[in-house]
């Protein structure tokens, strides 16, 4: 379960068996999407499966998720996204009602995005071979001339930018999971992030970086870039935004907020001098309200993530070896 979750376990994974055995430059990047070039035409390729477990969570499903994900990955290239491919895979005994309510809901989320489902498949497996619905989506969008966002472009100076509060989505499943109360129902921050990414292109195309936040959370997307870009990443962890219901959540079940996944959130690196006014821009939309700068990037310990704490102390963010909470997605 370990080498799903998003951390060092994931990495080695698509490093060690994968990538050498695909090869190619597109995947070599190894970004949330592929940007590739058709002709004149500059596109963002990717896919995604989904597994989560249960079907249905406060504010959101499996359909949603399957759409979101995949938007949210090629947003995370500056692409607004065009089409997706929708596979389902359907465990014998499913009842056709559920599934259903599951493609209603995928079909809705789609609509929401703006983003036209183009093509798909369906499998059956056996009873006992699958977990009542598993789906994947593919999607393909266009990258706007001028906009060039990738790990590679962040540089010491850049500021860092979360769009939210963290951690909503894995205690929302993790909640529903096990029946636990928190005096609170917690909600998934599940949304579609490419009218918000717009948004910050709008001000200025000269982003460096995007990432969403999904398995592994902030920690893993920020060692993500600090490893690719060879900069290192100091944030602050009063300004990083965590509900408190989240917080209380977490310390009651020994999680860190940090490493707990989003699915309706991103982290941004901007250069210094763009990055007020794209927080200005971000606070204007309805998915950036709460957004906060948290750190910024610096010269001295390149490839690690140092947060310095309420206490005044210092502590290195790891990279998470496997998952803190499996088939959040």
């Amino acid at each position: 379960m370990g080498h799903g979750g998003g951390g060092v376990m994931s990495a080695e994974l698509v490093q060690d068996v994968f990538a050498p055995a695909f090869g190619g430059p597109a995947l070599a990047a190894l970004s949330d999407s592929a940007a590739i070039r058709i002709g004149g035409v500059r596109l963002a390729f990717s896919t995604d499966s989904f597994v989560v477990r249960p079907l249905f969570f406060p504010g959101g499903s499996i359909g949603d998720l399957a759409v979101n994900g995949t938007v949210n990955d090629l947003a995370m290239s500056g692409a607004r996204a065009a089409y997706l491919s929708c596979g389902f895979i359907l465990e014998e005994g499913v009842e056709l009602s559920l599934v259903g309510r599951v493609s209603q809901a995928l079909g809705s989320a789609a609509r929401a995005a703006g983003v036209e489902v183009a093509t798909g498949d369906t499998k059956v497996v056996e009873a006992g071979h699958g977990d009542g619905i598993y789906i994947n989506t593919a999607g393909i969008g266009l990258i706007p001339d001028g906009v060039d966002i990738r790990p590679q472009r962040v540089a010491p100076g850049d500021l860092v930018i979360v769009s939210g509060a963290i951690g909503l989505h894995g205690v929302a499943i993790m909640s529903v999971r096990e029946g636990l109360e928190f005096g609170v129902e917690i909600q998934s921050d599940c949304a579609a992030l490419g009218g918000l990414v717009g948004t910050m292109l709008a001000v200025t195309p000269d982003l460096h970086a995007l990432r969403d936040p999904t398995r592994g959370g902030l920690a893993a997307a920020l060692n993500e870039i600090a490893t690719a870009s060879g900069t290192g990443i100091e944030i602050r962890e009063r300004n990083v935004p965590v509900p408190p219901e989240v917080s209380s959540a977490c310390a009651f079940l020994g999680l860190d907020p940090m490493y707990v996944a989003n699915e309706g959130k991103l982290v941004a690196f901007v250069p210094r001098q763009d990055a007020d006014a794209v927080l200005e821009a971000m606070h204007a939309h309805p998915l950036g309200g709460q957004a906060a700068i948290i750190g910024e990037c610096v010269e001295h310990h390149p490839g690690m993530v140092v947060a310095h704490t309420g206490l005044g102390g210092t502590r290195v963010v790891d990279l998470p070896i496997g998952e803190q909470l499996p088939r959040i997605c």
